[in-house]
């Protein structure tokens, strides 16, 4: 079964995810529309980006993922298909190659237009139909151009000072927790199992450990795990640490590596 994906800026109080829904149905009935996210901030490329790259490879190969955000197209915003991993993803030329897949090979395509590019809702008029193209096998070369020519935004990265990582906020879900940009992979690398304390608003707030899940601290104490993403989230266990603490997207999330060695670390070691 073909299946279409919808992350938008959009929201149910509008017309639009009605209208784009039933032209895809109209066209196939049988096409499986599946909505990811009608909450990302408007115009926020960057957080459409996150959603993306956490949830895409869950969908079978062959998926093409809509991306209704900065989707007004000009003679200097094209329409680009992504081709990554058998997905395909359709976007504006808003930043989208790089910050879904930012340091990663992939295929970006310009859509070659029949008509005039300028339309209010190109996500209807223009990216339906695209997608159509696809799902119709007709080959991403005859319908478009294969580029390197597209606009370059990079999401943002922790910085490293010796032993200390900046890292930056740059997701809150739902649960009000906190979502980092640094990776369990780059945590070890720095830490090397030493003993660490992650500070919260400055040093206002410490954690000293990585739990492995949200109930491993008593009610309202904050906690740090790596989550399903592999990225570093702060928690409180059923509270909703964001507000709460007054944290934003990003504000700065600072781990700081000691010299000593981790008790656990020893032991697994023998040292």
């Amino acid at each position: 079964m073909a299946i279409i994906t919808l992350i938008t800026d959009w929201r149910n109080s509008d017309y639009y995810i009605g209208a784009v829904k039933g032209k895809i149905l109209s066209a196939d009935s049988n096409v499986q529309v599946i909505d990811i996210n009608h909450n990302v901030a408007p115009h926020n490329a960057m957080q459409a980006s996150f959603v993306l790259r956490n949830c895409y490879k869950e969908f079978p190969v062959g998926t093409i993922h809509l991306i209704g955000v900065n989707t007004a197209l000009s003679p200097k915003r094209s329409l680009l298909i992504i081709e990554k991993n058998g997905h395909y993803f359709l976007c504006s030329d808003s930043g989208f190659p790089d910050l879904i897949f930012p340091e990663e090979e992939k295929n970006v395509y310009k859509y070659a237009l029949d008509h005039s590019p300028e339309s209010t809702f190109a996500s209807l008029n223009v990216f339906v139909d695209a997608a159509f193209q696809i799902l119709n096998n007709k080959k991403l070369e005859d319908i478009s151009v294969l580029t390197d020519e597209y606009l370059v935004q990079k999401p943002l990265l922790p910085t490293i000072d010796t032993n200390v990582i900046n890292g930056s906020v740059v997701y809150i879900d739902s649960y009000a927790n906190i979502i980092t940009n640094i990776n369990k992979e780059t945590f070890d690398r720095i830490g090397k199992g030493t003993n660490f304390e992650i500070l919260v608003q400055s040093n206002h707030y410490v954690i000293d450990k990585v739990s492995k899940s949200y109930s491993d601290v008593p009610t309202g104490e904050l906690v740090a795990i790596f989550n399903s993403a592999d990225l570093l989230e702060i928690a409180m266990c059923y509270g909703p640490v964001a507000q709460l603490l007054d944290i934003k997207v990003n504000s700065t999330i600072r781990v700081k590596f000691s010299d000593k060695k981790d008790k656990n670390q020893l032991l697994l070691s023998g040292d």
